[in-house]
């Protein structure tokens, strides 16, 4: 029975297909299959390709391997030079069974092994096929000339066929140009000839069931996710193509494609090429990691340049294999910078600067920074870092290195926002265009390493990349481009790869809008543009403990006390206060307050007086808030205060502060300085409980009811300058 069924099926088989297709079928091995291609060099898109054909399994000849290439690109007809080098290999190729698969490898990517390859290949029903195009080029007067089709695409594209070996050797035969001709026409005019076609036995892949040219088709191939697999899909065939091509300027579009197939990412594996081909550092002595120079741009004011440079002090790399190219075109940061070199030049193995008095041009500096470590032969890398870039990972310059990459930058964000230093498209002009995975990449919910056409602010390049392929005197001007699209339009058009990594948590880019130099400590007021940066720098790293249920210490009855504040917060605070300079006199008599009177005044200065209510309620609202729901239940505030101010206590000026009510619904009272290191004395008494805080600690919070119950009053200074923060907050 089984026997009968299995002669059934062949019979049937053979009735629906022609005798000749039914025995190719049953013949046809997938060893015939040679893929042939032509690459006079290994450039990224080449050694992409080569992984796409190990991946199935292909069997790949390479042509033209260093040989100068002649046959122009894409933008101009061209490609001569492939044709007569395949003719002449094909001489030598004697196999008459043989099926060559001709596909050009700087721009193409199998999607597919050979078994499909092969199967769509026999059910063409011819013995070349070629891919084809919705476009005609280069030639559009021969679009009549064209066989029409009942469905599918019309003219013939050139960079990629299949067919028998003596069908193929029989259609290159008649190659006689030059290596700057267009193959793309050689081969239409003889696909348009019905003689030639007929004898060569010629048809085109009109509805890209093995091949997908880009060019004129963006629209109709999406990306489809199967079961641990990823294909291309054209969805005005529903067809899966096996080789997907970027011809023309679809570049970009097949390096998006390239970063999912084939089965470079899929939703259940996640990156399962991101280990591949590392460069590990961790066996290596000190003296033996590569050489990196660092290239420092400040370029505007900045917030947080101090930290700036303390996170570059902390990379973890050593100092020895560290040179340093500072570019400093900003007056504003000339003292954060020279407290840098003062204090650390003497680490590194070379330091260059150049400050804002030899003004010089952004574009004049980074070429610069690029030729310091192309013509340092021991330099192995260049690692740009502009000064918004908040590097937070520690090990970033290892991890990049490690990656191998030719261009390699860390994924960052802006806080909050979906800003980031990459772009995954670009639009017909050369600007920003969202990707459609851009979102994922961004907040993480794809994890990889993305070969993308836009970088910035942060990146890690080789150094032989200076002195090759991007070796030209300058990378950045251009008369239509900022400096860092010009610089990746160059790389893009050297056709080497950028890619971006989010496979780890690196940090973030700062916000530089809206940042005021008119102040001693401009950082203070970033609490609304870098919140996070602001919180890292001037709020204690153990207030998030009280959050997580640690108990607040009450030295006295319904007074809590808390840390809120890091020191460099308080003593930026102070200085603000003593730079501003404008102290009140410590009278009843007050201009600043509604009713122009005060019952118990202070020496003091407000901070509506220096322009920092608004950032000091975000403050409030963001810090104090939800300690005060904590502690005093069923009460919400929105930090509403009607004061807010610095008061400073001196023996000589004002020591002390007579018992009082506060005019609040609770009062915050911050220590912003040191007991027994900036003064003597001092301190709070609440009467009532007869409960004194003698030795406030320095950015600890006093937190107390203010209108009824805590008649309270300040303790003498005895010596030095006692400085505390106080508001006075309602509902």
């Amino acid at each position: 029975m089984k026997l009968s069924l299995v002669l059934f099926s062949v019979l049937l088989i053979c009735t629906l297909f022609p005798l000749h297709d039914c025995d190719e079928q049953q013949q046809v091995r997938e060893d015939q299959i040679v893929v042939v291609t032509v690459a006079t060099k290994e450039t990224d898109g080449f050694k992409r390709f080569m992984r796409s054909a190990k991946h199935f399994n292909y069997t790949v000849k390479v042509l033209g391997r260093g040989q100068k290439w002649k046959g122009g690109d894409y933008l101009s007809p061209g490609g001569g030079q492939r044709v007569r080098i395949l003719k002449a290999a094909l001489e030598s190729m004697k196999d008459e069974n043989k099926i060559i698969v001709f596909i050009d490898s700087y721009d193409a990517i199998f999607a597919s092994g050979p078994k499909e390859l092969l199967k769509k290949f026999v059910q063409a029903k011819h013995k070349v096929v070629f891919s084809s195009e919705t476009l005609i080029w280069p030639d559009r007067h021969l679009e009549d000339k064209h066989p029409h089709v009942r469905e599918g695409n019309r003219f013939l594209g050139s960079g990629g066929f299949i067919g028998y070996l003596p069908n193929i050797k029989e259609m290159v035969a008649e190659w006689a140009g030059d290596d700057g001709d267009s193959d793309q026409l050689f081969f239409t005019k003889i696909f348009i000839n019905p003689e030639k076609r007929k004898s060569i036995n010629i048809t085109l892949d009109s509805k890209c069931r093995l091949f997908q040219n880009l060019h004129g088709a963006l629209d109709e191939v999406v990306l489809k996710f199967e079961d641990r697999r990823v294909r291309a899909r054209n969805l005005l065939y529903d067809t899966l193509p096996v080789i997907i091509h970027g011809n023309g300027p679809t570049k970009l579009q097949l390096n998006y494609l390239g970063n999912y197939i084939p089965n470079v990412w899929t939703f259940e594996t996640g990156c399962t090429v991101c280990h591949d081909d590392l460069l590990p550092l961790r066996n290596l002595k000190e003296n033996e990691y590569p050489l990196v120079v660092i290239g420092v741009f400040i370029l505007q004011p900045t917030p947080f340049v101090t930290v700036f440079f303390e996170r570059l002090l902390k990379l973890q790399y050593p100092k020895n294999r560290l040179k340093l190219f500072i570019f400093n075109k900003e007056p504003h940061h000339e003292r954060e910078v020279s407290a840098f070199l003062q204090d650390h030049r003497s680490l590194y193995l070379d330091v260059k600067f150049i400050g804002p008095e030899e003004e010089m041009e952004d574009t004049v500096a980074r070429n610069m920074a690029f030729d310091m470590c192309r013509k340092q032969k021991d330099c192995d890398y260049f690692f740009n870092l502009d000064i918004d870039v908040a590097l937070k990972n520690e090990n970033t310059l290892k991890i990049l290195i490690e990656q191998n990459l030719p261009i390699v930058a860390p994924l960052l964000t802006r806080t909050g926002r979906l800003w980031s230093n990459f772009w995954g498209a670009l639009s017909a002009d050369g600007y920003y265009a969202r990707a459609e995975d851009y979102v994922d990449l961004v907040q993480g919910r794809r994890v990889g390493i993305w070969n993308v056409p836009y970088i910035t602010s942060v990146y890690l390049m080789k150094a032989s990349l200076l002195r090759s392929e991007i070796s030209d005197d300058d990378l950045f001007h251009s008369n239509f481009m900022d400096p860092d699209m010009a610089f990746c339009q160059h790389v893009r058009n050297k056709g080497v790869f950028m890619y971006v990594t989010n496979m780890d948590t690196f940090g973030r880019i700062l916000s530089t809008e809206n940042y005021q130099t008119s102040h001693l400590h401009n950082d203070l007021w970033q609490i609304f543009e870098n919140p996070e940066d602001w919180r890292e720098r001037y709020i204690h790293e153990n207030y998030t403990h009280i959050m997580k249920g640690k108990p607040v210490e009450t030295p006295c009855p319904d007074v809590y006390w808390f840390p809120v504040f890091t020191d460099i917060a308080c003593n930026h605070l102070v200085e603000e206060m003593e730079h501003f300079g404008k102290w009140s006199g410590g009278g009843n008599v007050d201009t600043r307050i509604q009713g122009g009177y005060e019952n118990v005044p202070t020496i003091d200065i407000h901070l509506n007086q220096v322009n920092f209510d608004k950032e000091w309620h975000q403050f409030l609202l963001e810090y104090i808030a939800p300690i005060t729901e904590q502690m005093y239940p069923g009460y919400h505030t929105q930090a509403h205060f009607d004061l807010a101010f610095v008061v400073r206590y001196k023996p000589d000026e004002q020591p002390f502060l007579r018992p009082h009510h506060d005019a609040s619904t609770f009062t915050i009272n911050i220590a912003l300085n040191q007991r027994g290191t900036d003064y003597e004395g001092g301190g709070c008494r609440f009467l009532r409980y007869d409960c004194s805080v003698e030795a406030p600690r320095k950015g600890w919070a006093l937190m107390h009811p203010g209108r009824l119950t805590h008649y309270h009053e300040g303790l003498p200074t005895t010596a030095g300058v006692r400085y505390i923060a106080v508001s006075f907050v309602d509902p």
